[in-house]
């Protein structure tokens, strides 16, 4: 059997443990042990070294001596010598992986040490018994003391072997000096004694500050370790944060086999900030952790998943094929679109996801995340509870509108836009009431470019703030040249609303502009209050409490109009073109808009028809109920000064038949 085997036996971890228990062993942890007993295979130069000084030794004493026992203390010491060696060359591999059996390894150096120390301390003992040859006695019984005091040093690692190898060296020579005597031989007796103490304390404190290094360092390694995995978990979830999202994907990449893919789901909860705000943090919490929880009982297993930051989350796992990637990402918009119970609370979110693949829309990790990303805003802006796969098409929407978003800003600088006006006409007497203000961009090289081009952009990277701004005071500008029974309509973006001090920015602009707040209506749309019900109230309120009116547009588009119109302060209703000039127009449309006229004539809301243009339609929501109308029937959208010219030809035509008249 080879000493690797032998090594390994079950038979020897047995024996290990006996001597073990014998020496007196500490039971230090297992890691500790490990890299104790790695250390005494650490340098096998020193231990190669110190076999070639014993071998020498005692072949010098055999054979001046010629003495049997020390012929045979030499040869055996050779051979002890020589399977030291390569046993330390054999196993010193597998000190240092995680291979090789502790108890084994330090058996095996154990049993060498002690036997190669004993025996040199028997060589020396023999030539002090013999006596025959001059100097002999110097040469070996330093040899067996030099090697004793530097093993517990190198050794101190297995403290108990380490003495055990300076006793097993220095007892034989102690004895032999005993049984010579004589003064000096007693002496040195005595100092062997002193020194065996000596050593045993120098050993064992070397030991205990290699043992603590070691457990300090194993401290520090499981403390960083903790603090690695904390900073890539998020806290609130359980699951992987950005950072440690990022270090799964590509270990994820790096094992991917040929002809699959990796496929990114990103996930963005729908009304999330509604439930935040209206329920609490907590809740919030509450409604991630399920969502955590629903989506790692979705994906296969292996797969990662991670909360990417808010309420978005991105899960990625390897897919055979599209088909396969279809149906993971439908059955987690599936799960997440059950009501969550939390905290006694019944409450629904829903996701949009974005999907993107690897290879097929990138090469890296980065390019697909940007895919994953960009499908996801596609899914937002299709509505709530939407999945879309990244398309290359996608790439070209972007990098129009950041071509749109860019030239836009420039324009507002530049002066590029214009403001034109579509009167809103009273559908008794024909006299305008009200301008509606709308923006026209006119690109120096493009040409007209058509708003429902742009003001989706404008709206999408918040540069509406500004534009809404901006058509704002230029629009009051132009109205504060009206009669003062005209008014002006302008159009709101929720994100205006949203934006701090909003209510204060308009009050500004009719100052500056010197138009009275009762002539300026602001119109909103019924998704406004869907997301921030609470600060649109308090916008309203302060504008309303100045004297400015609002208008609620695209009436019959939205849900809960009703309510919408019992709980905030409008002043007329625009009813949408669809039930006016759409293609379902009928009698079910015509009894719509009657129904809604007889409401606002009990409310004593003004009722607009928008999109006119022909005039049986005119008359037919005239007699529907409606009190006005605004659309191509009556005029386009004009500049200002034809504006102003539309008012003045309708202020003389009501003074020439005045003058008529009289």
């Amino acid at each position: 059997m080879s000493l690797r085997s032998l090594a390994r036996s079950s038979s020897i971890k047995r024996l290990s443990t006996i001597i073990e228990g014998y020496l007196g062993c500490d039971s230090q942890d297992e890691l500790v042990r490990r890299k104790l007993v790695a250390s005494l295979y650490a340098q096998p130069a020193s231990l190669i070294f110190g076999a070639l000084a014993g071998i020498a030794t005692a072949v010098t004493a055999a054979v001046l001596t010629e003495h049997p026992l020390l012929i045979a203390s030499a040869g055996i010491l050779i051979i002890v010598a020589v399977a030291r060696v390569i046993a330390t060359l054999w196993f010193r591999q597998d000190s240092e992986s995680e291979r090789g059996d502790t108890h084994s390894l330090d058996l095996v150096f154990q049993l060498g040490a002690l036997s190669f120390a004993l025996l040199g301390g028997i060589v020396g003992a023999l030539t002090l018994l013999v006596g025959n040859v001059a100097h002999l006695p110097t040469l070996t019984v330093s040899y067996a003391l030099v090697y004793g005091v530097s093993i517990a040093a190198r050794n101190a690692g297995r403290p108990v072997m380490a003495m055990g190898q300076l006793l097993f060296a220095s007892v034989p020579v102690l004895v032999a000096c005993l049984l010579v005597g004589g003064a000096p031989l007693y002496v040195f007796a005595a100092i062997l004694v002193m020194l065996i103490l000596g050593m045993t304390s120098i050993t064992r404190n070397v030991f205990e500050v290699l043992r603590e290094q070691i457990i300090a360092a194993k401290a520090s390694a499981t403390m960083a370790d903790q603090m690695r995995e904390q900073a890539r978990t998020d806290v609130v979830t359980g699951l992987l944060n950005r950072a440690g999202l990022n270090h799964a994907l590509v270990e994820q990449m790096m094992k991917l086999p040929q002809g699959r893919s990796l496929a990114l789901f990103w996930l963005d909860l729908d009304r999330f900030k509604e439930v935040n705000d209206t329920l609490g943090h907590a809740i919030g919490d509450g409604v991630l952790a399920e969502v955590a929880k629903r989506l790692i009982d979705t994906v296969p297993e292996g797969a990662t998943v991670a909360r990417f930051g808010g309420d978005e989350f991105v899960a990625a796992c390897i897919v055979d094929d599209r088909a396969q990637c279809e149906q993971l990402a439908s059955a987690m918009i599936c799960d997440l679109s059950r009501p969550f119970r939390i905290s006694g609370h019944r409450i629904g979110t829903g996701a949009s996801m974005g999907v993107a693949l690897l290879p097929d829309d990138g090469p890296d990790i980065e390019t697909v995340m940007q895919s994953a990303d960009l499908a996801l805003y596609h899914a937002k802006v299709g509505g709530r509870n939407q999945l879309r796969f990244f398309d290359p098409s996608m790439t070209r929407d972007l990098v129009r509108k950041k071509e749109i978003e860019t030239e836009l800003r420039s324009a507002i600088l530049r002066d590029e836009l214009s403001i034109f006006f579509q009167p809103i006409v009273d559908l008794k007497t024909g006299r305008i009431r009200t301008f509606e203000a709308l923006v026209r961009w006119f690109h120096p090289e493009k040409g007209e470019l058509r708003p429902d081009e742009f003001i989706p952009v404008a709206e999408e990277t918040g540069v509406i703030i500004t534009l809404g701004n901006w058509i704002t005071a230029q629009a009051a500008k132009a109205a504060a040249q009206w009669p003062d029974d005209v008014t002006l309509a302008v159009n709101l973006s929720p994100l205006q609303i949203r934006a701090p001090g909003a209510a204060l920015g308009i009050l500004n602009a009719l100052r500056d502009a010197g138009l009275p707040p009762h002539r300026l209506e602001l119109e909103v749309t019924e998704s406004l209050f869907m997301d921030d019900s609470e600060n649109t109230a308090r916008f309203m309120q302060e504008l309303s409490a100045a004297g400015v009116n609002f208008a609620l547009d695209d009436f019959g588009t939205g849900y809960s109009s009703l309510g919408y119109i019992n709980n905030f302060p409008f002043k007329k209703i625009k009813v949408d073109r669809s039930f006016v000039s759409g293609p379902h127009i009928g009698r079910k449309s015509d009894a719509i808009i009657r129904a809604v006229a007889e409401m606002g004539s009990t409310l004593e809301m003004e009722i607009v028809a928008e999109g006119l243009e022909t005039v049986e339609q005119v008359q037919a929501v005239s007699a529907a109920g409606c009190t006005l109308g605004q659309g191509y029937y009556f005029s386009r959208a004009v500049p200002d000064f034809l504006a102003a010219m539309l008012l003045a030809q309708e202020r003389d035509g009501l003074d020439t038949g005045k003058r008529l008249a009289s």
